[in-house]
């Protein structure tokens, strides 16, 4: 039987792993520090990716208006109504490395000191951490729990340059490898529904990161929210959207092919009702969650069964 039980899931869940890990409730909270991206200032390309929105509306994380301490403590009295726990400070908007040393020690830093606070999660890109930065996250490393999490969304160059990555895979793979070296954790994001990809790259993404040495792996399904050029993109050509159906099933195959090792952070994406375009399945979030759930029943099927093939 899958040992990954304890919420009675037949894949590893993020939620297994923290309690598992620190013994109590862990909470991400999510927080915009009001960094910006290579792709987006020019250094590597402008506007960034094509589904981030050109006004900068529908980040993640709290308000870039309050302070990161004040994003931290609003959200957290949130979740108090609901949890009691420990607490990641998530620096999720934009590329949470792409800054001077010292400008990420000024942002960062203060959540070593702050109660409950157990760990610091940085989300980025493989060309957004330079040498500097690099050993300054080896040395952040040693003083709480890092985890970096890169976004790659697909190993095919010829997607990832229709949505304006900027970066190669070569790139990705070098720097996970140096990230690993310095003992530094490890999560990649993927999307699946990319426009003009089938089942078969999907597929072959996640068996890429199966070989690599990473300790979680997100997966989203590709969400067209307004103001994007992913909008546009999809009014011009109207290119083929994955059914719910379509969904489940390529996400329990990539869970297949996984290693039982590897953490599942997310296997849905959660987008704003109020600027999602498509799909619309994607509001009812615990439905697909549940879906999967249950047609991995049906299937006897869990994480890791296919790793080898």
């Amino acid at each position: 039987m899958f040992k990954y039980s304890l919420d009675n899931k037949r894949y590893h869940t993020l939620n297994y792993h923290y309690k598992t890990k620190f013994k109590t409730k862990v909470m991400k909270v999510s927080l915009n520090g009001g960094f910006t991206c290579p792709n987006i200032d020019g250094t590597k390309g402008v506007g960034g990716c094509i589904y981030c929105s050109k006004t900068g509306s529908g980040e993640f994380g709290g308000n870039v208006n309050d302070s990161l301490l004040e994003q931290f403590d609003k959200i957290k009295n949130v979740m108090n109504k609901k949890w009691q726990g420990k607490y990641i400070a998530y620096f999720q908007a934009r590329s949470n490395t792409y800054a001077p040393v010292s400008v990420l020690k000024a942002k960062i830093e203060p959540f070593l000191n702050v109660k409950d606070v157990i760990g610091i999660t940085l989300a980025t890109r493989c060309d957004a951490i330079s040498d500097e930065v690099l050993n300054y996250l080896t040395w952040l490393n040693g003083q709480t729990n890092l985890t970096i999490e890169l976004g790659l969304q697909t190993i095919h160059k010829t997607t990832s340059e229709l949505i304006n990555r900027c970066h190669s895979l070569l790139e990705f793979e070098n720097m996970v490898n140096l990230l690993r070296k310095n003992n530094i954790e490890v999560v990649v994001h993927i999307i699946n529904g990319l426009p003009y990809e089938d089942e078969k790259m999907m597929l072959d993404t996640v068996k890429y990161l199966n070989k690599l040495d990473i300790q979680g792996i997100k997966i989203h399904m590709l969400n067209i929210i307004k103001d994007t050029k992913l909008e546009e993109l999809y009014n011009k050509e109207k290119f083929h959207i994955l059914t719910k159906e379509e969904y489940i099933d390529i996400v329990i195959k990539q869970l297949e092919l996984l290693d039982e090792k590897i953490v599942i952070h997310r296997i849905s994406a959660d987008p704003d009702p109020a600027t999602l375009v498509a799909p619309s399945w994607l509001l009812k979030k615990f439905c697909v969650l549940n879906d999967i759930d249950k047609e991995m029943a049906r299937r006897n099927t869990y994480q890791g069964i296919n790793k080898y093939f």
